[in-house]
């Protein structure tokens, strides 16, 4: 038994001696010995033979007894995937630059090319890595992330960490091997339960697959109905036989295939369904597996290797509107504009142009700027929403020229210097659309739309209020609810457990009490998990610099929007006693600003107020610290609780800095405590604005008090 474990060094020479064997290792033969017998029925039954096995392994199993059974099993140290992934969320990420990856790969004589967004090199698991003689770069098959050194080889669909790649080379080397094969696991094979699911998923999707039609055998009426219903009157029958889109006529929904990249077998599929509501129609996408699993390019299986110029779009009407029309090579996105995951960014390296049109609307134009940043801001150009520019679906059904839209995209990159010339487009886009500018808006919070219009990415918001008044409970509200509608939210929560602020965060999603209805757990649950929420593992002090590498992370693999940290000074602790706190304080507070600028993404900051008198409400001078967290600030709430002094009365949430527009206010609230959830009061509106100057002026004196203190 071969064993390779990390535990402070890079490898136990004794173990690869084989003398010793790690107690955290479980050789092939053992761990099948403890598999259960596999579900009849399944597809694609796995072939019982040896594996060479990397287990991600978080920690030693309960009982891990050594084994006597000669095997070959190589244990690399990383964490355990799970049922639920949002649990694990880069607690254990430690950053690695580009440099760093190429100096490793030419100690390693390992042969590479340097891509858009990744390096490609050979493949460690077919060919021969150390053959450079015959070293070609269009024979470069893995393709290692430049940003997180995930890597993934396309040639056996095998992807893990930069600490996998490193061990598999090790390996190689050690043994003197061409390569490592092809059945080399990289991670712990999913559990009987797992592998149901999956196989049910796949199932279903075959059925559903066999049963629906093309639109070749729809009859001609019917067809052109299907056609209008989904606003693709004008794409013919020919460009959906080529995109392989059939008709499934129990639900009357288009289906989008998901083939495999390597053998071209159905991997799952997405169903669009059309429901009225209203007086417009509502699209609703229902995909196998679950949207979390979901990661189809579509489109893709139609492209070759000649192509150099792609056209990314937001939706798959879109890539049929773009395909029919000018005939370029077009994929969608498998979950719109929310997200373009990491992993798949390996299957776009081939493209010197790629042109994202991802829809009509602000939210569209924003995405398009982030993921630019992703494919290489150089070989992107946009195409910026307006009137002559909608989305290629309806651009397609008004009869526009799309061939001409897409070559007056606009670069992605720009100068660092430029003038009004460049910046009159954005403008007036922002004057056209300023109800999207305002941002999401929050379904329970209507009179924090009224003060703030709404939540915005690239701010920074600051939250405080009275011990035990509630503020991780009204924060989390908040979150949760532009979390329902879209927005990816990253958890970093250092005062509570994850698992509180998850019970919290479900109980006020469910808008009830699940203790007392256990049967409707796991419905409520399911719902919750769909969610992109997402949380850092992270509690009491850690550096700046960890968290700050751990949030710039999650943005970049989960497309992460809103960040909440909850709160400073428990992430703080007592690390800056025996400097100037608040000096300290003041430098990590002008890090979250800088972050949330550069990465335009909302970051809330939730900070204890400094010790006031009781009698006396809470202003923007109470927040702990100098001035410079209001300062910074774009966003500045207060959470008032007014029977905490005088024991009657409610809570109140004040708006106390709004750089927006200015609008600032006080509203009351009221506790449920059933559902933990806040809501407006009953009743008349008792909205109180004040006004900016008269705010201003008692901010600053406060301030400035504070300051002579």
């Amino acid at each position: 038994m071969l064993c390779l474990f990390h535990c402070g060094c890079r490898a136990v020479s004794g173990v690869l001696r084989g003398t010793t064997i790690s107690r955290r290792c479980y050789s092939m033969a053992d761990f099948m010995r403890k598999q259960r017998p596999a579900p009849p029925g399944r597809l694609n039954p796995r072939e019982e033979k040896p594996h060479l096995m990397l287990a991600w392994l978080r920690g030693p199993p309960q009982s891990a007894p050594l084994s006597t059974t000669p095997s070959s099993c190589i244990c690399v140290k990383g964490n355990l995937r799970s049922k639920n992934l949002k649990a694990d969320v880069v607690s254990t990420f430690s950053p690695v630059t580009v440099t760093e990856i190429r100096q490793y790969l030419r100690t390693k004589c390992i042969p590479f090319h340097d891509g858009y967004s990744c390096l490609h090199v050979p493949s460690l698991f077919v060919g021969k890595v150390f053959d450079t003689g015959k070293a070609e770069k269009e024979t470069f098959t893995l393709f290692i992330d430049k940003t997180t050194g995930q890597f993934l080889c396309k040639e056996t669909l095998l992807e893990g960490s930069w600490e996998d790649f490193q061990d598999c080379l090790e390996v190689m080397q050690k043994e003197g091997r061409d390569n490592l094969g092809p059945d080399v696991l990289l991670k712990v094979p999913e559990s009987d339960w797992e592998l149901s699911e999956q196989e049910m998923d796949l199932k279903e999707a075959q059925q559903i697959w066999n049963k629906a039609m093309a639109f070749t055998e729809v009859e001609e009426e019917e067809a052109q109905l299907v056609k209008a219903m989904f606003a693709i009157s004008k794409v013919s029958n020919l460009t959906l036989k080529k995109l392989s889109v059939k008709y499934f006529k129990p639900t009357k929904s288009l289906v989008f295939p998901w083939f495999n990249w390597r053998d071209s077998s159905l991997k799952g599929l997405k169903l669009l369904s059309a429901e009225q509501d209203g007086q417009r129609v509502k699209y609703v996408a229902t995909t196998l597996p679950k949207p979390s699993s979901y990661d189809n390019l579509f489109g893709l299986h139609i492209l070759t290797r000649k192509d150099t110029a792609l056209v990314l779009t937001g939706k798959e009407t879109d890539c049929l509107a773009v395909t029919n029309a000018t005939g370029l090579p077009c994929v969608s996105l498998p979950r719109g504009v929310s997200c373009l995951p990491p992993h798949l960014l390996p299957y776009l390296e081939q493209f010197r142009r790629i042109t994202l049109w991802l829809g009509s609307d602000l939210l569209s134009w924003e995405a398009s700027k982030i993921f630019a940043r992703k494919l290489n801001l150089k070989r992107c150009h946009l195409v910026r929403p307006g009137d002559q520019q909608p989305c290629p679906q309806d651009a397609l059904a008004q009869g526009l020229n799309l061939g001409k839209i897409l070559k007056s995209a606009i670069p992605a990159s720009h100068q660092s210097i430029i003038s009004f010339r460049h910046l009159r487009d954005d403008v007036f886009g922002e004057l056209a659309n300023m109800e999207q500018v305002t941002g999401i808006k929050w379904q329970r919070f209507p009179d924090l739309n009224r003060l703030l219009k709404g939540h915005r990415k690239g701010e920074l918001t600051v939250f405080t209020g009275p011990t035990g008044s509630g503020k991780t409970t009204l924060i989390s509200e908040c979150a949760l609810d532009l979390c329902i509608q879209g927005v990816n939210t990253l958890w970093g929560s250092f005062e509570i457990n994850n698992v509180r602020l998850a019970k919290i965060m479900l109980t006020q999603f469910a808008m009830q009490r699940l203790e007392d209805q256990l049967e409707h757990y796991d419905e409520w649950a399911d719902k919750f998990e769909n969610l992109p929420l997402f949380f850092m593992t992270f509690h009491g002090q850690h550096s700046i610099k960890t968290v700050i590498d751990t949030m710039q992370h999650a943005v970049y693999v989960y497309d992460i929007s809103h960040v909440v940290i909850d709160n400073l000074q428990f992430m703080m602790g007592q690390e800056h006693l025996s400097v100037d706190k608040f000096a300290a304080q003041d430098y990590i507070v002008g890090m979250f600003r800088k972050f949330a600028t550069d990465n335009s993404c909302h970051v809330t900051l939730v900070i204890h107020p400094r010790k006031e008198e009781d009698d006396k409400e809470l202003q923007t001078a109470s927040i702990f610290g100098t001035a410079k967290a209001s300062q910074e600030a774009d966003n500045v709430l207060i959470l008032q609780d007014r029977k905490l002094v005088s024991g009657q009365g409610r809570r109140y949430l004040q708006v106390a800095k709004n750089r927006f527009d200015g609008d600032l206010g006080v509203f009351p609230l009221e506790f449920k405590k059933a559902s933990l959830t806040f809501s407006a009061v009953k009743g008349k509106p008792k909205l109180r604005k004040v006004k900016e100057d008269d705010a201003a002026e008692q901010s600053g004196k406060a301030a400035n008090a504070k300051e002579k203190k």
